[in-house]
């Protein structure tokens, strides 16, 4: 007969997963596994029981997040707009990395410690390059567009998690359109000027960077201030 996991470890581990995830989303891949068993109110011995090692962890909270981009790329290579697949392919995978910064340098990482995400990214970067060749056929995407421009383009959206979180989706989609934008073929380089809804999105964005920088300088303003009071 099977052995059936208790209750309680069965929710220890839902527990630590969640606590895991949360921190992974908003912070990069330096947090250890003393600040996981702390958010998930564990004790060490239990979160090394369910996950003996770092790689262990992260692999598991991010096994979600891999077939969400699995599955993103396949919708776009089903298309048989090789031009919408991309757009549409793109888009969602810019928004979903903003929204998990932690995966993000996770996939990316070339260190032995995330060879398991190496299989991964070859196999969605193969997959994301064939819907790249079909639009290139048809004069759509530049020529010299390749995978390493692509994982360029995905590491740079890490810069918008600056922005409140309320504007990170808008902003990611901009970023996207404009992305897009500079990877088209000389064939399509024109194109109409921003609607009026484009338009105050951007002018939103403008805003939302605006107190992003203003909140940065006023962190580093209290910081300063802090260190010159005396003891």
């Amino acid at each position: 007969m099977a052995h059936m996991p208790r209750t309680d470890a069965v929710q220890n581990r839902r527990r630590i997963l969640a606590a895991a995830r949360s921190l992974l989303s908003t912070r990069s891949l330096d947090v250890t596994m003393r600040d996981v068993a702390r958010a998930a109110a564990v004790g060490p011995a239990t979160l090394y029981r369910h996950f003996p090692t770092k790689r262990d962890l992260i692999e598991a909270v991010f096994a979600e997040n891999v077939q969400e981009c699995e599955r993103i790329v396949e919708e776009g290579r089903a298309d048989p707009d090789p031009v919408r697949g991309f757009t549409c392919a793109v888009t969602g995978l810019v928004v979903h990395n903003l929204a998990h910064r932690g995966f993000v340098e996770a996939y990316i990482a070339t260190s032995p410690e995330q060879d398991w995400f190496a299989a991964h990214r070859r196999v969605l970067l193969s997959r994301l390059m064939e819907i790249v060749r079909r639009a290139q056929e048809i004069g759509a995407l530049r020529g010299d567009l390749t995978s390493s421009d692509l994982v360029l383009l995905l590491l740079a959206v890490r810069g918008l998690s600056a922005l409140p979180p309320g504007m990170r989706d808008g902003a990611a989609r901009r970023y996207a359109e404009l992305s897009l934008d500079a990877l088209r073929g000389s064939s399509l380089r024109e194109r109409p000027p921003l609607d009026d809804d484009l338009a105050d999105r951007a002018t939103g964005l403008d805003e939302a960077v605006r107190l992003a920088e203003r909140g940065g300088l006023e962190r580093r303003e209290g910081a300063g201030a802090g260190a010159a009071d005396p003891a």
